[in-house]
């Protein structure tokens, strides 16, 4: 076959260090557009985005050339740059370490951003890590509890 082509896209998650409320509403449209900006410098495209103040969820199309490690170093560590540049209320932010990455098929990109539109109402009910445990289950991901959280 002469071409590659491929459909990668992936649903992320990724939370403020210690789930601290950093993302307000002034802040919110504007970073993830600038996360957007950085996904097409690494040929990838941010689909929707969605969270409350202590998380972001990101749905991407995903480079065939990068790997989902690179592109979420480079997600958080210049968003966190930037952010903390827009503004003094904003010197301490930082990104949790890690991060969650699940596979997405096409079929289930309406549902995906009909969920990430209501992120806020669903989190009057869910806590983050209520959520990302879920997530967690539901893609059979094993993990150790004590160390999601640092």
């Amino acid at each position: 076959m002469a071409q590659t082509l491929t459909s990668l896209l992936v649903h992320i998650v990724f939370s403020t260090k210690d789930r601290q409320d950093l993302i307000d509403t002034n802040i919110e449209p504007r970073l993830y557009s600038y996360l957007g900006g950085i996904a097409r410098k690494m040929e990838s495209r941010l689909l929707d985005a969605g969270g409350t103040a202590n998380h972001v969820h990101l749905l991407i199309s995903q480079s065939k050339k990068i790997a989902l490690a690179t592109l979420l170093e480079e997600l958080k560590k210049s968003s966190s740059i930037w952010i903390k540049q827009q503004d003094r209320e904003y010197s301490k932010f930082k990104w949790q370490d890690g991060y969650g990455g699940f596979s997405v098929g096409t079929l289930q990109v309406p549902q995906i951003k009909a969920y990430l539109a209501k992120q806020k109402e669903h989190h009057r009910k869910t806590t983050f890590q209520e959520e990302f445990i879920d997530f967690l289950n539901r893609y059979e991901i094993e993990y150790k509890e004590e160390y999601l959280w640092r």
